[in-house]
C-alpha cells in the first residue's frame, strides 16, 4: 500500500526537483532528534511525494528507493550551512506541474483533510515550516484534482517503481563515495600497511576479518559458522569511521551476505540487549526468506561493551526503524 508525502523544497527545489531526489539531514544542528527528518525512514518506493515551494505545489513524483544514507549535495551551496554532511536521500521522479497551484487558494477545503499534529499547512493556510509531512489519501486526491490529469496519471502507475534498477543506482552512487574517502586514505596515510589495512577493511578483508574472526564465530541470524560463507561487516559503517573505527573488531559482526545486506542498509538492527529490530519499511515476506524471524521477541545473545556502542550508532543514524 502506498502512502502520500508533502514535502517543501523552499531552498531546495531548483536541485531536488531536476535533480530527481530529496535530501535532508539526520539531525538538528546540535544533535537533536527531528519528526521531520525521521519521516524520511519511512518512504517506500512507490510513495507519492507532493513539492511544496513558493506557497504552490509545483511537482509531484514517485519514490524510486527506500531512504539511505548520502552526503549533502554540493549544489546546494549555502543552503542549510549548519546541516551534517551525511543525511538521508530517496531518489524521487519528480514530474513539474504544467500549472503550479496555492492549496492556500483551497484552504477551506484543505483543512477539514489535515492532520491534527504535524501538519503541512497553518489554520490560515500558510505553510508551516518542517521539510517533510505525511499526507492522507483524501488530500493527496484532492491535490491531484487540482494539480491535473498528469498527477493522477503518476499515483495509478506509482506501483511500476523498478527497485531493482533503483537498488544498483543506490550501490553505485554509495560506490563513489566511499571510493573519494579511499581516495583520501591513500593520499594522506604515510604507513603503507596501515593504509594496506584500511582499503582492505572496506571490503572486509585482510586484518579487520581476520581480528573480528575471533570475536564472531558465525552469523547471529542465521548462525552459519563457515567463514567461506560470512562477510565481516562493520557496525558503524566504513564510510562513517575514523581509521580507528574502520579497523577496530569490535566494529563487526560476521553474517551471511543476505543478511549483511538487510544490516547495512538499515531494514534490521539490534538492540543492547541482542533483540532483533526490523523496520516499519522493511518487508516481511522478503525477510523470512532470508532467515531473519520478524518476530519481535527474537534474540541474537549479548554484545560486548564495544560493540553496543557502535550499535548506539547503527540504530541512530543507520536503522530506517
Amino acid at each position: 500500500m502506498k502512502n502520500f508525502w508533502w514535502v517543501n523544497q523552499k531552498q531546495t527545489y531548483r536541485h531536488e526537483v531536476p535533480g530527481e531526489y530529496m535530501w535532508s539531514p539526520k539531525r538538528q544542528k546540535h544533535g537533536q532528534r527531528n519528526h521531520s527528518y525521521d519521516l524520511m525512514t519511512k518512504i517506500r518506493p512507490g510513495d507519492v511525494v507532493f513539492s511544496f515551494a513558493d506557497g504552490h505545489i509545483k511537482a509531484v513524483g514517485i519514490a524510486r528507493t527506500y531512504c539511505y544514507e548520502f552526503p549533502k549535495p554540493t549544489e546546494f551551496g549555502a543552503a542549510g550551512d549548519n546541516w551534517n554532511s551525511a543525511g538521508w536521500r530517496i531518489d524521487v521522479g519528480f514530474k513539474e506541474l504544467t500549472q503550479s497551484f496555492r492549496p492556500r487558494d483551497y484552504n477551506e477545503y484543505v483543512q477539514p483533510l489535515l492532520a491534527e499534529k504535524h501538519a503541512p499547512l497553518k489554520p490560515d493556510g500558510n505553510g508551516n515550516q518542517a521539510y517533510l509531512f505525511k499526507i492522507s489519501e483524501s488530500l493527496a486526491q484532492f491535490l491531484a484534482t487540482k494539480a491535473g490529469a498528469m498527477a493522477s496519471e503518476i499515483i495509478n502507475h506509482a506501483n511500476e517503481v523498478n527497485e531493482q534498477a533503483a537498488h544498483y543506482f543506490v550501490q553505485r552512487e554509495q560506490q563513489v563515495w566511499e571510493d573519494h574517502i579511499e581516495t583520501q586514505i591513500e593520499q594522506s596515510e604515510n604507513n603503507e600497511t596501515t593504509r594496506l589495512a584500511l582499503v582492505a577493511s572496506r571490503r572486509g578483508q585482510g586484518k579487520y576479518r581476520r581480528d573480528l574472526s575471533k570475536i564472531e564465530k558465525s552469523c547471529r541470524i542465521t548462525r552459519v559458522d563457515r567463514f567461506e560463507h560470512l562477510i565481516a561487516s562493520h557496525i558503524k559503517p566504513w564510510r562513517d569511521g575514523d581509521n580507528d573505527e574502520r579497523l577496530d573488531p569490535e566494529n563487526g559482526l560476521m553474517l551471511t551476505p543476505s543478511v549483511d545486506h538487510l544490516f547495512d542498509k538499515g531494514f534490521i538492527s539490534f538492540d543492547e540487549n541482542g533483540k532483533v529490530l526490523v523496520a516499519e519499511v522493511a518487508h516481511h515476506a522478503s525477510l523470512k526468506k532470508m532467515g531473519v524471524p520478524p518476530s519481535a521477541d527474537y534474540s541474537v545473545g549479548t554484545f560486548t561493551a564495544q560493540q553496543n556502542n557502535y550499535l548506539d550508532f547503527h540504530r541512530e543514524f543507520i536503522f530506517l526503524g
